[in-house]
């Protein structure tokens, strides 16, 4: 069932269904760790129902979001999103597969790509439903077809950002450096700072040189249920609010 979540974010809401998929931490962290500058384009991989492009346009309303998405459901989400927000200038929503990316948009158009993508195997987990099976793991979409579409779509120098598993970091080197991502800056995001990382935010540039920097690691929790300050400052918040998103999906994407 649908429901209409606040978040907190200028009065901005978001459209949402938990049985086909509602967003988690790493969407969040990624809307704060991607920058977008005014009059720039930005598109975001696995758009979901535009969580990522709103939470960035709070941030930079002076920039241009696409969405793109293969859920119909979730695009019609996202649409009907951006219009009760009155954003319709400013935000877009595409319905359409990334693997297809050459036929929907023009090589070398955007200057900003965002991906929060599905990165569990395939029949890895017991979902509730086929929305959710695809939200979070690589049926529709490896990191291979998300990094290829990103490379297509940026401009020279345009920037990526990625929210991934650690556990896979090799890997998401390997690809992103296969289609000229050089990686520019990473963050490791732990839920408390004795335990092992969950997530890793990595920004590239296409075609950039090769220096990275290694920002400080992001710990998310000082207690259970007690936010870090540094987690505060990734909601905007002073914590009254929280927790915006579904924390629950943390460790296993979107």
């Amino acid at each position: 069932m649908e429901r209409i979540d606040e978040l907190q974010r200028d009065g901005l809401k978001l459209i949402q269904d938990p049985d086909c998929f509602c967003f988690g931490t790493d969407a969040v962290l990624l809307a704060d760790f991607a920058s977008a500058r005014p009059g720039e384009k930005v598109m975001d991989l696995c758009a979901a129902s535009s969580v990522v492009s709103t939470l960035m346009y709070a941030r930079c309303p002076e920039a241009f979001y696409t969405g793109l998405e293969i859920q119909p459901k979730q695009a019609d989400m996202g649409r009907r999103s951006i219009k009760m927000n009155g954003l319709s200038g400013r935000l877009t929503m595409v319905e359409g597969d990334l693997r297809k990316v050459e036929t929907l948009f023009p090589r070398a158009s955007f200057d900003v790509v965002t991906a929060n993508p599905p990165y569990m195997p395939p029949d890895s987990l017991k979902a509730k439903s086929e929305e959710v099976a695809i939200a979070r793991s690589e049926i529709c979409c490896t990191l291979e077809d998300v990094i290829r579409a990103a490379s297509y779509l940026l401009k020279y120098h345009g920037r990526f950002y990625i929210v991934y598993k650690p556990s896979r970091l090799a890997e998401l080197f390997e690809k992103l450096l296969a289609y000229r991502l050089e990686p520019k800056t990473m963050q490791l995001v732990f839920p408390y700072k004795d335990r092992e990382p969950e997530q890793v935010l990595i920004g590239a540039s296409k075609q950039g040189g090769r220096q990275m920097r290694i920002l400080p690691p992001l710990i998310t929790y000082e207690k259970p249920g007690v936010y870090t300050r540094q987690m505060l400052q990734v909601y905007g918040q002073d914590g009254h609010h929280l927790p915006l998103a579904d924390t629950s999906r943390s460790a296993t994407g979107q």
